[in-house]
């Protein structure tokens, strides 16, 4: 097996740092991730017949909706540049009953560490790719190339025959072109190419789905390579068109497959994530017995137990073992208790971490603090319309205090209640700001009094609106 990418050496001073940038309080749960993340670094250093030896500590984060849990576990996983896959434990059923199976989470995350290492090596590739592409649209211009043809087969018709030889563009004429392609002046050139048929029959795609993948198999690649399934078109596109259709054939021609599978896979292993949400569903209720439904949930948890204990999954790519991987679960734990898990599962989550309920000052701070919050969010939406938000103190508790208000007073949903709260309150102004010309609009507390107070003191419409 090839060795693994080496896990970036954030300290976990650094990893809770850069986690207060996008989210407000929870150390706690910030502490346990940011020692799981230099856990695995660690783990690579130590010598080879040990590193095996070593599994991560799993961890389960309770707390209730709207805290920060599955944005801690998302950030996390951005900062180690780690495959990530967020699931939710009820959506799971045991194995012979209708519903997702549990090894889908790990042929799920293979796919996010492919879609990651392809990524990165399409980028690594881009700029080879384009001079390629950039080559290959220049002989065409010059009238010495034939139409760009996509590879592959034309299904039970024969082969095209080959073109003519045509004489290869000089040096000097092909950087003449390339600079025009560049200065934009043969923008309204057009160049016929053949693209191919986009879709795949409906018979293959409802047969493709849950199901096949347990034994590895996917029929769309299956019928991919047979006769007539490659259709193929002749249209006629601009120069700009053209270039990016043959810089996406080049770069895809560069790009090693075999390597990237073989790659995502060792880092899928090693470094992955898997996040498993509402882990409370699948807990048997206290007293509840062992009828009903808390049957189904503890067979549940003793399939998804095998699978964090450390197993061999198959997927289309080939073997994946979960051994190395770290699972991070989540749960708000109103009716159960973590100790309502079965004890097996129960010892794979050596972690606990409980999350606190939002405060007002939270709620405040969630709106002003982080890099992606959600007042610049809004006010750089507005700005592209010339019209600028601009939110004074007052108005920004007030939003917060309506906010916790509604929480305590229905569902408490957390900071996602800031959402709609935001979301009635600039309804107006999201509505008319193409029609309004560059303005700024000064919004303060009793503009938000002025516009979410009937909502607010009407109980009924605070459930179906905020």
């Amino acid at each position: 097996m090839s060795n693994p990418r080496k896990i970036p050496a954030f300290t976990p001073r650094e990893v809770v740092g850069e986690l207060d940038r996008y989210i407000v309080g929870q150390n706690a749960a910030k502490r346990a991730v940011a020692i799981a993340l230099r856990n695995r670094w660690r783990r690579q250093q130590v010598s080879d017949d040990l590193r095996d030896e070593i599994h991560p500590k799993n961890i389960i984060m309770i707390g209730p909706t709207g805290v920060g849990k599955t944005e801690i576990a998302r950030r996390l996983a951005k900062l180690a540049q780690a495959p990530f896959v967020k699931v939710e434990a009820s959506k799971f059923t045991e194995v012979g009953y209708v519903g997702r199976d549990v090894e889908s989470m790990v042929r799920d995350l293979v796919e996010s560490s492919i879609a990651l290492v392809r990524d990165e090596e399409l980028e690594k590739v881009r700029e080879r790719a384009l001079e390629l592409a950039e080559d290959r649209l220049a002989q065409i211009l010059s009238g010495n190339g034939p139409a760009a043809r996509p590879s592959g087969g034309m299904g039970f018709m024969a082969p095209p025959p080959p073109p003519p030889a045509v004489p290869r563009l000089g040096d000097a004429d092909r950087e003449k072109l390339r600079a025009r392609l560049r200065a934009g002046t043969l923008d309204d050139q057009e160049v016929e190419v053949e693209t191919a048929e986009g879709g795949s029959p409906t018979f293959m795609r409802n047969f493709s789905g849950q199901g096949m993948e347990e034994i590895g198999v996917n029929l769309q690649d299956l019928f991919k390579n047979m006769p007539g399934m490659n259709r193929s078109r002749r249209r006629k596109v601009r120069a700009p068109e053209a270039l990016k259709l043959m810089e996406q054939e080049e770069s895809a021609r560069l790009v090693d497959t075999d390597r990237v599978n073989r790659e995502a896979i060792v880092r899928a292993e090693t470094s992955g994530i898997i996040f498993i949400d509402e882990i409370d569903k699948i807990a048997s209720r206290e007293g509840g017995g062992k009828g009903g439904p808390d049957v189904s949930r503890e067979g549940v948890q003793r399939d998804i137990l095998p699978i964090v204990e450390g197993s061999t999954v198959n997927t289309k790519y080939g073997q994946v073992k979960t051994d190395h991987m770290l699972f991070i679960a989540a749960g708000a734990f109103h009716v159960s208790k973590p100790s309502d898990l079965i004890p097996e599962l129960q010892g794979r989550f050596p972690i606990r971490v409980e999350l606190e309920p939002l405060s007002g000052e939270d709620l405040v701070r969630i709106l002003r603090e982080p890099r992606n919050s959600l007042l610049r969010q809004y006010t750089a939406l507005l700005d592209t319309e010339g019209v600028r938000l601009d939110f004074s103190d007052d108005a920004v508790a007030e939003i917060a205090r309506i906010a916790q208000d509604v929480n305590e007073r229905t569902e408490n949903i957390g900071a996602r209640r800031l959402h709609t709260v935001l979301e009635r309150l600039l309804d107006e102004v999201s509505f008319t700001a193409s029609e309004q010309g560059p303005k700024t609009l000064r919004i303060d507390a009793v503009y938000v009094r002025e516009r979410l107070a009937s909502v607010v003191q009407d109980e009924d419409l605070s459930r179906y609106i905020l």
